[in-house]
C-alpha cells in the first residue's frame, strides 16, 4: 500500500471512527480554534441523517422555545436556544440569530398575505 492511499482511506474515515477522534483530540486547541474562523459547515462530513436530525432537533427547541415566550407570565423572558453545533464550527464561533425588527416582521407578513 502507498502512502498517498493510506492518506486517502485515513482523510475518509467516518468523523466518528477512533482513529479520527484521536487526530482531533490530538490538535491542538490554537489550530483548532484557527481551523473554526476559516470553517465552511456546509463542507463538513455529516451524514444527511445526521444534519436531518439536527435541524429536526433545533425546530424542536425553537418551537418549544416559542411556546415559552407565548405562555410566559411576568419576569425575564426565557432566551432562544443555541442551535445544534455543526462540524467545523466552534461554540463561539456560530452566529447568533438577531430577531426579527418590526419593518422585517412587517414584510414577512406582507409577503405571506399578498
Amino acid at each position: 500500500m502507498s502512502w498517498r492511499r493510506l492518506r486517502v482511506l485515513i482523510e475518509h474515515l467516518p468523523a466518528e471512527s477512533a482513529t479520527m477522534t484521536a487526530l482531533r483530540n490530538s490538535t491542538p486547541t490554537e489550530e483548532l480554534e484557527r481551523l473554526g474562523r476559516t470553517a465552511e459547515p456546509e463542507r463538513g462530513r455529516w451524514s444527511r441523517l445526521e444534519d436531518l436530525v439536527a435541524l429536526g432537533v433545533d425546530i424542536q427547541r425553537q418551537a418549544l422555545h416559542a411556546f415559552l415566550l407565548a405562555n410566559h407570565g411576568k419576569g425575564p423572558k426565557p432566551q432562544a436556544p443555541d442551535p445544534i453545533r455543526r462540524p467545523g464550527v466552534s461554540r463561539k464561533e456560530q452566529p447568533k440569530r438577531e430577531p426579527l425588527s418590526g419593518a422585517d416582521a412587517e414584510r414577512l407578513f406582507a409577503l405571506i398575505n399578498g
